[in-house]
């Protein structure tokens, strides 16, 4: 092992348990609500009766639900119907129209994934017609446990301060996750035979890394395990999105760049039924066709995306606020660009006849889940996490809503925000010629990457510019020739800020980068991906 390997090791602090993982199905039993969900799901195969999961639009939501729909059917329930919202006119969570799919299709249990947390309303109305529900969710819950509710399985019913480590570790987990634990715990009953519930593990890796869950020691565990089923996946819907995603190196960066924004983009611009069929096919002629489609909707998704971008008009309160007629489905994505931007919380609205739906991102200190149960009272509806969210409200509740939300912040007497906006180093290096394909390669054990768990970070101090290129048809990237103490490397960055293409090239500064490993027939080379750069101080 190389020195600067081992060192970024023991400043991260990271163990051999880590490092090499092993897997285990005795997280399940630690699930609240698991016995009881499934003694139901047995008693529904016992008694022939069919279940409806119901799910979300998201990437979570949608391999959420294929495992959870394969799970039952393997499990030997005798007929599964799947629905997930359209964020157009449901929204997030369950909506009236599951209630009347139940009743039309004459369930006997719903199951949820990646929702229902917050649904009291809708499970009350499916209970009043005999229909039961076991939720299995990962969201907060805003206002307790739903009552007629026969089965919660949410790990974030634990609290932050919970005593058992394991138990709050699985507070981290994403919806695919959970519904990943209740197959572990049909397998523990004896009702799917062991070591089939693995092949499910690449869904729950994507759902993990495309919902920025964690990556702690059971997240770790998951997905590194995940890595590995995704590599030599026959899921065919994968291998056909991978196809058209040009997918050549499966890791981390492909899920969240390439595969992830594409299985996301049926649900943020049409219906999130094709990346569900995609993922359930098992026709690889049909499952092109639906991986060409979605690859279509990942394009319009960026136009529209862009356009709104373009239109966007920051103020200078706190939290942004920003209000217009965008395509809804890119909201979210919007949100997070001007957090990256501006540097501060952002929630962006598309309205609909009088109504405001949208998404709010944050960072550092300022949690999304508190902010919206202090201004609670003007909405109409919304719930999430710490740094993403969603939200609506009335029209005309615009601006008391952009007052609350920044009086919260405010409230908050938030000091320290900038702090998590810097790049921390992991390893601050002299000599160029260490950042090697060696070094690369040895670095790959960390896979897959994710939050708490980043790719490594390298500073060099005192570097030099030697040549800087614009790249893109819009000449939005730059790649940059550095030079330090006589070696040259080549750094990448897409998107760059408005002030780095104007750098003074006399100047020395200190920049902080990851390795991007290149192959050109059958060479291999490192460059680096560029995440900041700053003038030298005289001391440096």
């Amino acid at each position: 092992m190389s020195k600067i390997f081992e060192e970024i090791l023991a400043k991260r602090g990271v163990t051999e348990e880590f490092l090499r993982p092993k897997y285990s199905l005795e997280h399940a039993k630690k699930l609240p609500d698991i016995e009881v969900a499934v003694a139901r799901i047995k008693a529904a195969i016992d008694g022939g009766e069919a279940v409806l999961v119901y799910g979300d639009y998201d990437v979570d939501g949608v391999t959420a639900s294929t495992i959870m729909c394969e799970a039952l059917k393997l499990a030997g329930v005798k007929r599964v119907e799947v629905m997930l919202p359209d964020r157009f006119i449901d929204g997030y969570g369950m909506s009236e129209r599951c209630l009347e799919k139940a009743v039309e299709l004459r369930v006997g249990l719903v199951v949820t994934v990646d929702c229902g947390s917050n649904n009291a309303e809708v499970i009350q109305k499916l209970a009043e017609h005999k229909i039961d529900t076991i939720v299995t969710d990962h969201h907060e819950l805003m206002s307790g446990v739903p009552e007629r509710a026969l089965a919660v399985v949410n790990p974030k019913r634990y609290g932050e301060d919970e005593a058992d480590l394991e138990k709050r570790g699985l507070r981290e987990i994403c919806g695919a996750g959970v519904a990943f634990m209740v197959m572990q715990a049909l397998v523990l009953e004896g009702m799917i035979p062991q070591n089939q519930e693995k092949w499910y593990l690449d869904l729950v890796l994507i759902g993990t890394i495309c919902d920025s869950m964690a990556m702690n020691q059971i997240n770790r565990e998951l997905a590194y395990f995940g890595l590995i089923i995704l590599q030599k996946t026959k899921r065919v819907g994968l291998l056909e999105l991978m196809h058209v995603a040009g997918v050549q190196k499966i890791d981390s960066e492909a899920i969240g760049f390439q595969i992830g924004p594409r299985l996301n983009a049926g649900g943020r611009m049409e219906s999130a039924e094709i990346s569900l069929k995609l993922l359930m096919s098992k026709e690889r002629a049909e499952a092109a066709m639906l991986a060409e489609e979605l690859n279509r909707l990942n394009g319009e998704r960026r136009t529209a995306q862009r356009a709104a971008l373009e239109e966007i008009l920051v103020d200078e309160k706190p939290v942004i606020v920003a209000a217009g007629n965008w395509h809804e489905g890119v909201l979210g994505i919007i949100a997070g660009r001007l957090v990256e931007k501006y540097h501060r919380p952002a929630f962006v609205l598309g309205e609909t006849e009088g109504i405001y739906k949208g998404s709010g991102r944050s960072f550092g200190d300022f949690n999304l889940a508190d902010a919206i149960k202090a201004v609670n009272e003007i909405l109409i509806g919304g719930g999430g996490h710490a740094a993403a969210c969603g939200v609506k409200l009335k029209k005309e509740d615009l601006g008391r809503f952009t007052e609350a939300v920044n009086q919260y912040y405010q409230s908050l007497n938030l000091t320290e925000q900038e702090k998590y906006l810097e790049v921390a180093e992991d390893i601050r290096v002299d000599n160029l010629a260490e950042l090697d394909v060696d070094l690369y390669e040895e670095m790959s054990v960390l896979q897959p990457f994710g939050q708490g768990n980043t790719e490594p970070i390298f500073e060099l101090l005192n570097t030099k510019i030697k040549f800087v290129e614009t790249l893109g048809a819009e000449k939005k990237h730059l790649k940059f020739t550095l030079e330090k103490d006589g070696n040259l490397f080549k750094a990448l960055v897409f998107n760059a800020r408005e002030e780095w293409f104007n750098l003074d090239k006399d100047a020395t500064y200190n920049v902080h980068i990851n390795l991007v490993l290149n192959e050109w027939r059958g060479r291999k080379t490192v460059e680096s991906r560029l995440l900041q750069i700053k003038k030298s101080d005289p001391g440096d």
